[in-house]
């Protein structure tokens, strides 16, 4: 049913003449006309009856008035819902302790007048399908993992450097440490039981792995953070990486320490993918927050695979 000839038959019913209508509808009265014999077609019944004052509704027309007004209410339900001003902005951080988190806490203190929905997504093909489909508007990964370029129509950009750090227990060998060299870091065990193969943290640590011969070892469940930061705290042979955003917070007695890793700093490089067809208003307000404020990006003394995008 084609909603501007019920649009129409709601104007005519209210303004009881067709020649109302057609002014309040900004169109020619044979337009209304036109429009009204095509909804009485549709339907198989008259509408309204011609009378000396104007036009009446006939007993079909009074039944379907209500419905009309209906079907109209629904119509701007429907658009409300997909127009960008009137929803949130919503964002995939990957996880809720991590830089990107930070980052948007940063940009809901600065804008709180933005309505924000925040998510967390597990890998980058789940995000630039949310992304293409439109269930989100922007999402920080580290792009472009090695053989797999974007999809056409979603653009990126670099955003923020976050340093990472060792992490150690009290009774680790470098825990005395004010700063430890990256190359310093071969034959000591890294433990890192959230790396996942396939995902672009994989590919961030492999590349690391292979220029500066670290021993990473992924083995075992991953039951959270939580549990890494006990196994830490009580196995001396055992470290951890950590970027330097990411909020952790432990018992006093875990005497961890979290130590600068330097001479090279190993970075790690987020970026805010988004689809260039999206026109959200707040998008583009984040997109101009990030690149006033973010910070870290190709510093001297640092390093980052050879894949991921440039500043």
């Amino acid at each position: 049913m084609d909603l501007e000839t019920v649009r129409t038959f709601v104007a005519a019913a209210d303004a009881g003449q067709f020649q109302e209508a057609a002014a309040e509808l900004a169109v020619t009265q044979q337009a209304v006309s036109k429009r009204i014999a095509a909804l009485e077609r549709n339907l198989g019944v008259r509408l309204f009856t011609r009378t000396p004052r104007g036009a009446e509704l006939t007993i079909d027309g009074q039944a379907f008035l209500p419905h009309a007004r209906e079907l109209l209410r629904v119509a701007e339900r429907a658009v409300a819902s997909v127009r960008a001003v009137r929803r949130p902005l919503r964002v995939d951080v990957i996880n809720l302790r991590g830089a990107a988190s930070g980052l948007m806490r940063d940009f809901h203190r600065a804008h709180p007048e933005i309505e924000l929905d925040v998510v967390t997504l597990f890998d980058i093909d789940t995000a630039v399908a949310a992304i293409r489909s439109g269930t989100i508007d922007a999402s920080f990964r580290a792009v472009a993992a090695p053989g797999r370029p974007l999809p056409e129509g979603i653009e990126s950009v670099r955003v923020v450097d976050e340093p990472l750090q060792l992490l150690t227990g009290p009774a680790h060998a470098l825990a005395g440490a004010r700063s430890v060299p990256l190359a310093q870091l071969a034959g000591h065990r890294i433990w890192m039981p959230g790396i996942v193969p396939g995902t672009e943290w994989a590919a961030y640590y492999d590349d690391l792995v292979a220029e500066y011969g670290l021993t990473i070892e992924a083995t075992g469940p991953n039951f959270g953070s939580d549990a890494l930061l006990d196994t830490v705290a009580d196995t001396p042979a055992l470290a951890t990486f950590m970027g330097e955003h990411t909020r952790l917070v432990w018992p006093a007695g875990h005497g961890l320490r979290r130590i600068p890793v330097t001479d090279p700093t190993p970075v790690y490089p987020h970026s805010l993918l988004w689809h260039r067809d999206n026109h959200h208003p707040a998008l583009a307000t984040l997109r101009a927050h990030l690149a006033a404020t973010a910070a870290g990006r190709d510093a001297a003394g640092t390093w980052a695979p050879s894949w991921v995008i440039p500043r």
